[in-house]
């Protein structure tokens, strides 16, 4: 594992947080990669593609309810052989308006360096609480 593509991928990681956090949906496209998906964690709804995932966080961020989420990575794993990653780790959602915990739970994600960068192509949610 190079500590430079672990760390590439925690900033990368932290910067989507900060589009959630922000409702920047234009800083959140191109960390998805063209053909993401997202399987969420409660109803196992799919979300396929960049252009979908975009238009339900816009969805989202438009909710009179809102919801901040969070990912937190625990570990990250770079293949020695692709230039794929594994990141596993627990997400959190706030409210927006008072900061209360609305869910949370753990997340696995596979991420792919395409042409000198690291994009989420695929993100697998579990609700625990």
């Amino acid at each position: 594992m190079s500590p430079s593509d672990d760390l590439a991928i925690r900033l990368r990681r932290a910067n989507f947080n900060r589009a959630l956090a922000d409702a920047d949906l234009a800083a959140i496209g191109p960390i998805l990669a063209p053909d993401v998906v997202m399987v969420t964690g409660t109803d196992s709804g799919v979300i396929a593609g960049r252009k979908a995932q975009i238009l339900a966080w816009k969805r989202e961020f438009g909710a009179p309810e809102r919801t901040v989420y969070t990912r937190t990575p625990d570990d990250i794993l770079i293949s020695p052989i692709e230039p794929i990653a594994f990141e596993h780790g627990h997400w959190q959602g706030i409210a927006a308006d008072d900061g209360h915990a609305v869910a949370s739970g753990r997340y696995s994600a596979k991420w792919r360096r395409i042409r000198d960068e690291w994009q989420i192509e695929a993100e697998l949610y579990l609700t625990l609480a």
